[in-house]
């Protein structure tokens, strides 16, 4: 959602377009200095918010919200690129979490900016084919965050995770609660680091009653701006499915879950959160409402083309992922709406309706293909 010695092919786009710094710089580094109700009350001014993958979707556009907050004094920015929706609030950072001395780095920048809350959004939208530099970026890189955190005073930290997560399995019930285990697989390096980076910041807030951790697992992302692997599956003239099954598909729009993000912020409400849009699609009307043919295969020969395509670098995931074709993996979204007051603004069918009209205009080459 960082520049590397393990520089990641094109793929590393998942996070979205690069915007280019802004053209004013200090002297310490930063590229740029630019500015709901809370359960716990603050002073105006009073909060400092750092950021990671802040150049991607969900950062640039929570900052572009905390610009707009007066509760918000600072906003600090980590990632290789500054989000274009820096302002006056903003001091943006140039580190590389993959590297050694990232930890150091991120403890300097939190002591001196004085960071009370930080936001980890750094993780990948999408599988890569760099697995080794996704491990660092990920894994290693929250780790450097969290040890950065320690040594200053950082109370809470807000962790983007994923629904995915929970794995698709055919004993999984209707809805998965947060109690329910993590069971994807962990031979996938995609589901691996995220599933290691959640269960270190879990362990933050045990020794320390004063910090907060809030995790918000999202449902895939969807809406006219996100670029992501569910889009890419979804832009193929023919979608191929697995034959005789057709699971339940779940969705969250892109504003629903910026939204999401910015109410973590706002308010001090520790735990796991399903973050996901309200109903249920079946596989095939997903298929349908997207304006595409579903291309029904049987599972081995699905997994004899995926493995391949994957190894050759032609397609957008990897063939771990035929599971969500096969069996469902839908998240219930009760303890966000009833602990943390979030209601999504749209349904699982409104957000993909959204997407399909964005891409159709994208197909009729009306609309560009890297939305700003």
């Amino acid at each position: 959602m960082a520049k590397s010695t393990q520089k990641p092919p094109s793929d590393r786009t998942t996070r979205d377009d690069r915007p280019r710094p802004p053209e004013h710089r200090s002297t310490d580094r930063p590229i740029a200095e630019a500015g709901t109700d809370d359960v716990v009350p603050r002073a105006a001014g009073s909060q400092v918010v750092a950021v990671t993958g802040a150049a991607a979707f969900l950062g640039r556009n929570l900052i572009g919200l905390l610009e707009e907050d007066d509760r918000v004094r600072r906003i600090v920015s980590i990632d290789v690129e500054s989000p274009t929706t820096a302002g006056q609030k903003s001091r943006i950072y140039d580190v590389d979490l993959t590297q050694p001395t990232a930890e150091e780095r991120v403890a300097e920048i939190f002591a001196a900016e004085g960071v009370d809350t930080l936001v980890h959004l750094g993780f990948l939208a999408s599988p890569t084919y760099t697995t080794a530099w996704a491990h660092e970026f990920e894994s290693v890189g929250t780790m450097h965050l969290l040890n950065a955190s320690r040594r200053t005073q950082v109370r809470k930290v807000v962790m983007r995770s994923q629904v995915l997560l929970y794995g698709a399995h055919p004993t999984n019930p209707n809805y998965l609660t947060e109690k329910h285990p993590l069971r994807a697989s962990r031979k996938e390096p995609f589901f691996a680091d995220k599933m290691e980076a959640e269960a270190d910041v879990l362990r933050y807030a045990k020794p320390d009653k004063d910090r907060i951790v809030t995790i918000l697992r999202t449902a895939p992302i969807l809406g006219p701006t996100i670029r992501n692997y569910v889009t890419r599956y979804l832009s193929h003239r023919f979608t191929p499915t697995i034959l005789g099954f057709d699971p339940l598909c779940q969705f969250v729009h892109e504003a629903d879950a910026v939204a999401a993000f910015k109410l973590a912020v706002d308010r001090d409400t520790p735990g796991i959160f399903n973050i996901v849009g309200d109903g249920v699609l079946p596989l095939s009307t997903v298929v349908m409402l997207a304006g595409r043919v579903a291309l029904p295969l049987p599972r081995p020969l699905l997994q004899m083309v995926a493995s391949a395509a994957w190894v050759a670098q032609l397609s957008e995931a990897p063939a771990s992922f035929l599971d969500y074709l096969q069996y469902l993996c839908v998240a219930d979204g009760d303890a966000a709406r009833e602990d943390m007051g979030f209601t999504p603004v749209y349904t699982t069918r409104e957000a993909l309706i959204d997407y399909a009209s964005a891409q159709h205009l994208r197909d009729a080459r009306l609309l560009s293909e890297n939305p700003p």
